[in-house]
């Protein structure tokens, strides 16, 4: 029998590979040919991990809790979130409320798995975190983006949530300071989507918090369920310890919503990958419920950060930075340097060229607007020191003195 010369699945040619994935890749690669790059693509905190909470994952190890664990969490870690979100954002949820994943990414993988049927739309604002589209084609949905603009401070408004829902939407996905743009809803900016979401019951809301602790400048975290108690029921509340508390490689994200909701995510975790790293849930109850006070600290290394990158890309002719209220992006708009040629001869066509030619021109690593959904735009990473931030900057500002 002749074998297939493709063995790959018709739904898996649905989705791209993640671009802010391959640009760090090609930015290695030139890296390990000796050139000189700064990376500002990934979405990393350069701060080592407190710690009381690598302390807590240690004795983990020496007490021997390495075994599996329950498939979504173990109760002290789900305990930790319900009394994290009590505390923090006012939401009452019991244990069987709570499911536990590797990475924030998988509970949000692991709802869309859960809940979408073929044809199931998914309202996306844009610009957008690069998975989310692709997290829902692989579910069997199809995902419907909504574009936001740089003069509404890339939100979305509740006209246009309202235009975009049809009879077919299952989902809105909704993100907080954003990824990509650092952008962030106000209690009435985010009160105004959610009267359009109490007119519209079968619209569930997914809401993914991974930046809630970082808001700067005295912009005031809330999320969905907390600003309209109406949607408590069809609403899951996602966040995780990757990001605040600067766990990247732990892998630890958590999501609370309806019971049937959190039974079926488990019913995919458990035929998926089954438990969560068993060291990493114990080091992620000591980060919820341990000290806190570094976030502040952390906070005021990434304004100063933001407010240098800020400033340098403004310096530049044709390019404008808009000041985001949280997380650790900007996304500037180089809507004036489109159609200019670089001093390499690099024609800047769109914002993926504009990326490339950077990269091999300069050795600066960012993510082309196109991979978030809007263009013409970059994203800047600021997760990482002050001299490198500072240096990339000049090397852009070099970049765009020499276009013609």
């Amino acid at each position: 029998m002749e074998r297939p010369v493709n063995p790959l699945s018709a739904t898996l040619s649905r989705v791209k590979p993640s671009p802010t994935m391959s640009i760090s890749a090609r930015a290695l690669e030139m890296k390990a040919a000796g050139q000189d790059v700064i990376g500002l693509s990934a979405g990393e905190p350069d701060f080592d991990t407190p710690e009381n909470i690598r302390a807590a994952g240690i004795r983990a190890i020496n007490e021997g809790r390495t075994r599996y664990t329950a498939a979504d969490g173990i109760p002290e870690l789900k305990q930790a979130v319900c009394d994290k979100l009590r505390r923090d954002n006012g939401l009452n949820y019991v244990p069987a409320q709570v499911s536990i994943g590797s990475g924030g990414k998988q509970t949000l993988y692991n709802a869309l798995m859960a809940t979408l049927n073929p044809d199931d739309e998914v309202i996306i604002p844009a610009p957008y975190w690069v998975s989310y589209p692709d997290m829902v084609r692989l579910a069997g949905g199809e995902p419907v983006f909504v574009e936001t603009r740089l003069e509404d401070g890339f939100k979305l408004g509740p006209q246009a949530l309202e235009a975009a829902i049809t009879d077919k939407t299952r989902w809105f996905i909704f993100n907080s300071p954003s990824n990509p743009t650092g952008a962030g809803y106000t209690r009435a900016e985010l009160k105004a989507l959610t009267d359009v979401l109490m007119r519209h019951p079968h619209v569930w809301v997914l809401t993914d918090d991974m930046y809630e602790h970082l808001a700067y400048d005295g912009f005031e975290f809330c999320t969905p369920a907390q600003v309209e108690p109406g949607l408590y029921d069809r609403t899951l509340t996602c966040n995780g310890v990757s990001k605040a508390y600067a766990m990247t490689g732990w892998r630890i994200g958590y999501a609370a919503g309806p019971e049937i909701l959190i039974a079926g995510m488990r019913k995919v975790q458990s035929q998926s990958t089954s438990n969560p790293c068993s060291i990493s849930q114990w080091a992620a109850v000591e980060a919820l419920n341990g000290p806190q006070d570094f976030l502040a600290a952390h906070n005021k290394v990434f304004v100063r950060r933001r407010d240098m990158v800020v400033e340098m890309l403004n310096a530049i002719d044709g390019l404008t930075c808009p000041v985001p209220d949280g997380a650790f992006y900007v996304y500037p708009s180089i809507a004036g340097l489109i159609g200019q040629t670089s001093a390499g001869g690099a024609v800047l066509s769109d914002d993926a060229a504009f990326a490339t030619a950077l990269l091999e021109e300069t050795g600066v690593a960012v993510v082309f607007g196109a991979a978030f959904g809007l263009s013409p735009n970059f994203r800047v990473s600021y997760a990482t020191s002050d001299a490198a931030l500072r240096d990339a900057c000049q090397r852009i500002q070099t970049f765009c003195a020499g276009l013609r």
